[in-house]
């Protein structure tokens, strides 16, 4: 049983159930006290130790049923053999036991010769065919096979019965192989297409020639949030780490002295860690409003490791959008924001008046701004005087354009005018490079 519990842990990896190896300690300690009669306490107690969230609990639910489905196999009523027919079947348990209809050992056959054959190593859709005759093999489907040969070389048609029955056993034998294999291939495979089409995702363009497919949108929003819970676990780990310090031998013996000078209490030395404070400036015409959904998206999902999060979008004038976000969720945000302000002329010279004139003195030392957009202002003024100010009262300004650096300066684009006025000012149309950005600037604030 043991084997089997570690194949059932694989598969809840595989639909996105986190099991440790501390869990599934607990969880195999847990079913030794319950054992494996009572079908619902097993479930359980399984449940208990393993799901941690109601989403969680239902996707440990699906798989549950789905590993431990033990569904009977359908096999038509048993025909009594002939003397004759039973010596020529003496040598297969397979054939014997599809002949007599024993779903039992039938599906008994089929759980040791999976094993056998490492089904359970299935990743994509083209090894089903394979891994369905792998399995088969290893049933014994080849002495089947013989058999109804043999049966029919016989002469005056005397094994046709024999061969007839064993042929129809092995077309049903083949189709409950099939399912099988296909079940696993639901439990096991499914992370691996999923990791293959994040994989594609995280490299895809969001400009306006590659804009997120509806399928994928979904995916991709699951997608960014993992990356976003991945940099908040990472940096708040390190916040700690950093805290522990090293020991304050002044604070020490300072309190010493109300003990009698013995250090009864330890002082550590404290480095402070600042929170970032970050400032984002997204445009949100249409070249570019796929990229600042996810940018927001990304963002709001690091509220552990971010102090304070002030979001604004333009595509002519510039409103704060915070409020907007906080009451409609990143999801509809976009859209609401649309309503108000897009389908404008883009104008980056106007967007930061606004931001000067009514939001400048959110801007201080430890404001890290970060702006999204493609620089193309439609040849109006862009205002390098007011990004000059920006630049000079935050820590850092960074600059995300979608577009290719060669295209920076090409036509109506003042790109290579801004970027005068960035520390940093690459090209940034994925999300694995918006990744890369941020966990760079959330390092810049975590002490070395």
């Amino acid at each position: 049983m043991q084997h089997t519990l570690e194949q059932f842990f694989r598969a809840l990896r595989a639909a996105d159930v986190r099991v440790s190896p501390a869990e599934a300690i607990d969880a195999t300690r847990a079913v030794a006290v319950t054992g494996f009669t009572d079908r619902t306490l097993f479930k359980d107690a399984l449940c208990a130790t393993l799901a941690k969230s109601a989403e969680e609990v239902d996707r440990f639910d699906a798989t549950f049923e789905a590993f431990f489905d033990r569904t009977p196999l359908e096999t038509p009523p048993p025909a009594p053999l002939s003397d004759s027919e039973a010596e020529q079947v003496a040598e297969s348990p397979l054939a014997q036991a599809v002949l007599q209809g024993d779903a039992a050992a039938i599906q008994q056959a089929m759980e040791e010769a999976a094993r056998d054959a490492g089904v359970a190593e299935i990743r994509l859709t083209t090894q089903r065919s394979r891994m369905t005759r792998r399995l088969l093999e290893e049933m014994g489907l080849e002495e089947i096979e013989a058999i109804i040969a043999r049966a029919r070389r016989l002469p005056n048609g005397q094994g046709e019965g024999l061969a007839d029955r064993l042929d129809a056993a092995r077309a049903r034998l083949f189709e409950q192989a099939q399912a099988y294999v296909q079940r696993q291939h639901d439990l096991y495979a499914a992370s691996s297409a999923r990791e293959l089409r994040e994989e594609r995702l995280v490299r895809k363009q969001l400009n306006a020639d590659g804009g997120v497919d509806p399928v994928d949108y979904a995916l991709m929003q699951g997608l960014v949030r993992k990356m976003a819970r991945r940099l908040a676990t990472k940096y708040a780990r390190r916040r700690r780490a950093a805290q522990r310090g090293h020991l304050d031998i002044r604070k020490t013996l300072r309190r010493s002295t109300a003990h009698g000078g013995v250090p009864f209490e330890i002082a550590w030395k404290v480095k402070k860690v600042d929170r970032p404070s970050i400032v984002v400036i997204c445009d949100v015409s249409k070249s570019v409003a796929a990229f600042a959904q996810f940018l927001l998206t990304f963002l709001y999902s690091l509220n552990e490791v971010v102090e304070r999060l002030d979001a604004y979008a333009f595509s002519g004038r510039l409103i704060p959008v915070s409020d907007i976000l906080d009451a409609n969720k990143v999801e509809g945000a976009i859209l609401k924001v649309l309503q108000e302000i897009g389908f404008q002329s883009t104008d980056y010279g106007q967007a930061l008046a606004d931001f000067a004139e009514n939001h400048l003195d959110r801007l201080d030392r430890r404001t890290t701004v970060i702006i999204l957009g493609d620089g193309r202002s439609n040849y109006a003024d862009p205002r390098l005087d007011l990004m000059k100010q920006v630049h000079d009262r935050s820590r850092a300004v960074i600059w995300l354009n979608p577009e290719p650096e060669s295209y920076w300066g090409q036509g109506d684009s003042v790109m290579n005018r801004y970027a005068r006025f960035c520390h940093v000012a690459k090209q940034c149309g994925t999300l694995e490079q918006l990744e890369r950005v941020i966990d760079d600037v959330l390092r810049s604030y975590v002490p070395h």
